[in-house]
């Protein structure tokens, strides 16, 4: 640019701009702001019709006065007009108000403070699992009954459910001290993540996880999507066919829970890690399924590979990272505007970034996960007797 000022008051801008290949729109943009910066604002004369600082100050009074420190300036003016009083228009008390930044609540009130988001990083199963409670409607209007749910956020596998007939910070203690049991849960590994329900906050449920060694993470109140794995997971279960408007009784419930959870653990592709079931990620048999995939579409590919347009296809990935509210990090090619880049996968063709869920603003490339979990075995699901109070604990 130093190069177009220069020479341009001899041979012109356009000329200038073709010879060094830059667009003239952006030479006159800038020329434009820097002449508009080199400006100093113009001072606006005062009217004459204009209140006095003295006037100014006998409005701020009354306005802060107790009589009128909770009236809004239409009502002031209202109010003072009835006694044959005129200070202002409704328009100058906001301009006077405005000028003092006093345009908001003027009363000592308490403000809400800035919670911060969560920002939870789950690499592999059981370092966050995310719960919930949702309403099941019974047989008659205004019956409920209610099912506790705790998903793990990398594998979605449901690791404990709870259907029971009332809410309780009780039942939630004991559905997630059993949990964290079955899966052979350290101290220190895992981050429970939940609403702000009146059984999350508990205190009987603090101390449980206090002494498991477990970290608890909430939501920030009134944000409806700091826990979606959760929300996501009833949406699957409730837009189910066989799901009912109501159910006839808690059995009719039982029974339902009894077939969806095994179903969605052992059988349900999930597109959000890689078309595998639950089961698979969560017990380390996620690399076998791939590679038996890939398999597949290389023999596929081999029989007929003029079906194949772009080359060879390889199986959808399973993501490396899980986030709930990943941080917003740009790179710097981010911030200059250039485009992301596809990359080559070995042996075929490019293929775009699949995960989901970036790490620090960075695209991963997801790969097959080379290593099974050490020591991790299969297990099933233990259906347990059902209790007096016919609450249910999986």
């Amino acid at each position: 640019m130093n190069a177009v000022d220069e020479y341009s008051p001899q041979v012109g801008t356009a000329p200038v701009c073709r010879a060094v290949g830059a667009p003239r729109a952006t030479v006159y943009r800038r020329r434009k702001a820097r002449r508009s910066q080199a400006k100093e604002p113009k001072k606006r004369p005062t009217p004459a019709r204009a209140l006095s600082s003295e006037e100014k100050t006998q409005v701020l009074d009354v306005l802060h006065s107790e009589r009128f420190v909770d009236k809004a300036p239409g009502e002031v003016v209202a109010t003072l007009l009835d006694e044959g009083v005129y200070h202002c228009s409704e328009r100058t008390m906001y301009r006077i108000l405005e000028a003092n930044d006093e345009v908001r609540e003027r009363r000592n009130q308490l403000r809400h403070p800035e919670y911060k988001k969560p920002e939870l990083l789950a690499t592999e199963p059981n370092q966050v699992w995310s719960w919930d409670i949702t309403k099941l409607k019974g047989p008659v209007k205004w019956t409920w009954f209610y099912l506790y749910v705790i998903l793990d956020i990398f594998s979605r596998y449901v690791v404990g459910w709870l259907l029971a007939r009332r809410e309780s910070a009780a039942l939630a203690k004991r559905l997630i001290g059993d949990s964290c049991e079955k899966q052979g849960v350290e101290e220190g590994q895992l981050t429970i993540h939940s609403d702000r329900g009146p059984p999350m906050k508990s205190k009987c449920l603090a101390q449980l996880l206090g002494d498991l060694g477990v970290t608890k993470s909430h939501s920030r109140p009134h944000v409806s999507d700091d826990n979606p794995f959760s929300e996501a997971q009833f949406k699957t279960l409730k837009y189910r066919p066989e799901f009912p408007d109501r159910f006839g009784s808690f059995e009719d419930g039982l029974s339902l829970c009894r077939e969806f959870f095994p179903w969605y653990n052992t059988e349900h592709r999930h597109s959000g890690i890689g078309m595998l079931t639950p089961e698979m990620v969560h017990y380390g048999l996620a690399a076998a399924v791939l590679e038996n995939r890939q398999r597949t579409l290389a023999t596929a590919f081999a029989a007929h590979p003029e079906r194949f347009v772009k080359g060879p296809s390889i199986p959808r990935p399973l993501p490396e990272a899980v986030w709930i509210n990943p941080p917003k990090r740009e790179s710097e090619d981010q911030k200059l505007g250039v485009p992301q880049v596809w990359v080559e996968a070995p042996g075929g063709p490019q293929q775009p970034p699949v995960s989901s869920f970036p790490s620090f603003g960075v695209p991963i490339l997801g790969q097959n996960r080379s290593e099974a979990i050490a020591g991790s075995q299969k297990r099933s699901i233990i259906t347990r007797p059902q209790p007096e109070s016919q609450e249910v604990l999986h």
